[in-house]
Parts: structure tokens; sequence; C-alpha cells
């Protein structure tokens, strides 16, 4: 991931980045779009989905991201 983000950065790439793991898209899109069942469900800034989705499944999502408070990891 960091490989291709760095190309992007470099190259000024773009990609269809295509997961289900928001957290992993959110590190590496700009833009998002949200299926749901084939349509569009909703769309915008990378900020703007993730810190105020608008629509349940885009919610469902969100919520299934990890989330790894209350540990020490030194890097």
């Amino acid at each position: 991931m960091n490989l291709l983000k760095e190309l992007q950065q470099d190259f000024q790439l773009t990609y269809i980045f295509i997961s289900h793991d928001l957290s992993v898209v959110r590190f590496m899109s700009d833009r998002i779009i949200v299926m749901n069942k084939g349509k569009i469900a909703e769309h915008g800034t990378a900020k703007d989905i993730i810190n105020h989705p608008k629509e349940d499944y885009t919610k469902l999502l969100i919520a299934s991201i990890p989330k790894f408070e209350n540990i020490n990891v030194n890097l």
C-alpha cells in the first residue's frame, strides 16, 4: 500500500481501488464512492465520507474498521 501511495504521489497516478476495507480506502483515496448492491450509495471526499457518512450502509462499513484504543505500540 505504501509503495502504491508513493507511486501515486511521484507520478500523479489515478487508481480505481475496490475494497470493503474503508481503512485502506481512506489511506489510498482522495475521493470515495460507496456502492451497495451495484448502485452508488454516496460519494464525496474521503474525509467527508469517513467523518460524516450519510447512508446506513456506509456507517456499517465504517463501524467495521478495527479500533485499537489504549494500545501502546512502539514503531
